[in-house]
């Protein structure tokens, strides 16, 4: 019989695990991985580039598109790099506002990451628990903003609105009808207030139908005990941050060490690891779901009790109200000047950072004094983690690869801006 010889095959694109368009280039001995090496660059957008051809505010929406998984927490980051050159704050209650929803965004990425993670390792039944949760989520990116994933709701100064009193209701159609069209609505009577306080009380439960279909799962923790071992020293050198990070055993959180936005007024844990494997990985996030969870209602508890304006009264960066600009015409030539011009920012530079879903998301930003920036550089956690993937798979077998990918959350509109 013929000895097996080395080979050099082709993972992805097309394969689900490789996320669309990730290709890896595997040097096989037989089925265990001798080397890796990631091929990126079908989606290049020129992100950076385009940032710095626009006035500051117009770029908010590319934000959105870099990593769609986690739309206002990459907003947040680059509204606070201009915040900054301004030297302005947002007020106390948009300072919660864009707490509450990094809260909800990192719920949703944390939901996609758990349902689409299964489905690569075989388990299908958790993607369709995972978008039920989802949905009703998506609902309040859309209450407020008009749009269920671009949202485009952070604003240099504050937030587009404030949280609407009637939280929409579902109309009776051909799938929605008599008991499922009240118990569809039934969260949904008062205020999106009134709605996430609903929610957050069920959440947990949620969390619990995942943890009884995976935890303990003797092919899921096949799958990924000891599967991807990421040593602290490794992640450090790597520059991994989040989950990858803390699921190693390394407490480092932006939301506690450089506290912004309400961070600093709200309690909450750090979840960490202790063996920095995929199931470590994986019991990291879910029990970062139910942090959220406990930051979501203490923001909703804080928000009922402290009205106030959710934007600055700087005309200077902010626009009019819209009803304004219909009646009176200085108000809409002050809008048409914003919207076309937009505003000068000081020279200088800053870089800011959030802890995003997936780690630190950093915005550097450099101005020269002009109504657009001079140097956009976004610093996104995927491209750093998936830089690690040759020396984590090695002395793998080709099925762990799958995994890896998995429990990296890589997300190519950040990688491959």
């Amino acid at each position: 019989m013929e000895e097996i010889r080395n080979y050099t095959m082709n993972f992805g694109p097309q394969h689900p695990a490789a996320h669309g368009v990730l290709r890896l280039i595997l040097e096989m001995d037989g089925e265990v991985v001798v080397r890796a090496d990631p091929h990126i660059g079908l989606l290049h957008r020129g992100t950076e580039k385009l940032a710095e051809s626009k006035p500051f505010s117009q770029s908010i929406g590319y934000m959105d598109r870099l990593d769609y998984v986690s739309m206002m927490c990459s907003e947040h980051a680059y509204v606070r790099a201009i915040e900054k050159l301004l030297g302005i704050q947002a007020p106390p209650r948009a300072q919660y506002i864009r707490t509450l929803f990094d809260e909800i965004t990192r719920i949703l990425n944390h939901l996609m990451w758990v349902g689409s993670n299964a489905l690569d390792l075989g388990a299908m039944a958790v993607f369709l628990y995972a978008f039920r949760e989802r949905e009703e989520l998506m609902d309040c990116y859309e209450a407020v903003s008009g749009a269920r994933m671009h949202a485009t709701y952070y604003r240099p100064g504050g937030v587009y609105r404030d949280l609407p009193t009637q939280m929409p209701q579902y109309r009776e159609s051909p799938w929605h009808k008599g008991e499922d069209l009240k118990r569809l609505n039934q969260w949904r009577q008062g205020s999106m207030l009134d709605f996430l306080d609903a929610f957050s009380e069920d959440f947990p439960h949620k969390v619990d139908e995942y943890e009884e279909l995976l935890t303990n799962n003797r092919i899921w923790k096949q799958r990924t005990v000891g599967i991807g071992v990421v040593s602290p020293e490794q992640a450090r050198a790597w520059g991994m941050t989040g989950p990858m990070l803390r699921g190693s055993g390394i407490a480092w959180d932006l939301r506690k060490k450089q506290p912004y936005a309400a961070y600093a007024d709200v309690d909450f844990d750090i979840p960490v690891g202790a063996n920095g494997d995929c199931y470590d990985r994986y019991l990291v996030r879910m029990a970062e779901m139910r942090q959220s969870n406990r930051i979501i209602r203490q923001c909703v508890e804080w928000l009922r009790r402290n009205p106030g304006p959710v934007i600055l009264e700087s005309h200077k960066i902010i626009p009019p109200q819209r009803a304004d600009m219909k009646e009176d015409m200085e108000a809409l030539i002050h809008h048409f000047k914003l919207f076309t011009e937009g505003y000068t920012v000081p020279a200088g530079e800053c870089y800011s950072a959030v802890e995003a879903p997936k780690g630190e998301f950093g915005v550097y930003m450099i101005s020269d004094g002009a109504n657009k920036p001079f140097r956009v550089k976004v610093r996104a956690p995927g491209f750093v983690h998936l830089s690690s993937m040759d020396e984590i798979v090695r002395g793998h077998m080709l099925a762990d690869v799958v995994a890896m990918i998995g429990t990296y959350d890589v997300v190519f509109g950040e990688i491959d801006r």
